[in-house]
């Protein structure tokens, strides 16, 4: 099966970053570039434009980021657009960004809480995930749902930890359903 745009080109820039011993200032410039992405979203379009010759994107790619970045995103970027893979850009810098956290041991978790947690409440629940996996730092995204009503709902990657009152209630009914 055939490597996805994303992984092989996240992968080739990931490399090379280590290689260069460039990773830190390639993950400052990509994730300035996703958010320039992100809010522009017309140069992805441009750069995918099938009736947009390929010397005129690189002429493009070059006068807009070219003074901007390094080389190297400029040569990835290039290289990319020639490929016809423009329009994953963004899907490719995520990429190098998850492999950037993975190799510096940064997990990601999404916390859930039916009302807005404390500063105090923040840093507990981070020391506490810090001690239960194998991370050395987590970056958390808190979110407020007040329909679970009470407790958290934790996830890092692919896996969910429920302690809703919400989940709870759901599970008591079925329970009771089958009684």
């Amino acid at each position: 099966m055939a490597k996805q745009v994303d992984t092989t080109y996240g992968n080739a820039l990931f490399e090379l970053a280590l290689e260069e011993n460039i990773l830190d200032s390639l993950y400052e410039e990509v994730i300035q570039l996703i958010e320039i992405l992100n809010e522009n979203p017309e140069i992805i379009k441009l750069l995918a434009h099938p009736q947009i010759e390929k010397s005129e994107k690189k002429d493009i790619i070059e006068n807009v980021f070219g003074k901007r970045v390094s080389d190297e995103i400029t040569g990835l970027m290039i290289m990319v657009m020639e490929k016809g893979h423009s329009a994953s850009l963004i899907d490719i810098f995520n990429y190098f960004i998850k492999q950037v956290k993975k190799a510096k041991n940064i997990g990601i978790a999404s916390v859930v809480s039916a009302t807005n947690l404390s500063d105090s409440q923040k840093a507990a629940i981070e020391k506490r995930l810090i001690e239960t996996t194998s991370y050395a730092t987590m970056e958390i995204d808190y979110q407020v749902d007040k329909s679970i009503i009470g407790g958290l709902i934790i996830r890092i990657e692919d896996r969910v930890v429920d302690s809703s009152i919400k989940t709870k209630i759901d599970n008591m009914s079925k329970t009771l359903a089958k009684a």
